[in-house]
């Protein structure tokens, strides 16, 4: 970030359409399931066309790492006891088996 980089910042107007970007670019990503599933989706489709293109899927790769936090989802079926909490992953993980699959292969490069 520059000098001029700051006074653009500085003198920004709410109802001006600035003329210049603000070079930022943060150090991570952290999605919800909501928006989160779809854009690892949106990542498997370009992988998936590079291959077809004769392409390295490998090389499909957000810039920025990303944090993706899946919480909506999980049922309580269980409660009261100190196993409720691997009962209730196990369930999870039959429910939502695909989902789950497609993050983990999406988490490695």
């Amino acid at each position: 970030m520059t000098e001029e980089d700051i006074k653009n910042l500085a003198s920004w107007k709410p109802n001006d359409v600035p003329q210049t970007d603000v070079p930022y670019i943060p150090s991570r990503v952290l999605l919800q399931d909501f928006t989160g599933v779809p854009a690892v989706v949106d990542i498997a489709a370009i992988r998936s066309a590079m291959e077809r293109l004769g392409g390295e899927p490998k090389d499909i790769n957000p810039f920025i790492p990303a944090d993706l936090v899946i919480d909506h989802s999980v049922q309580t079926d269980c409660y009261g006891s100190s196993k409720v909490i691997s009962y209730n992953e196990k369930l999870e993980f039959q429910r939502n088996r695909e989902r789950y699959e497609l993050l983990h292969w999406a988490q490695s490069p």
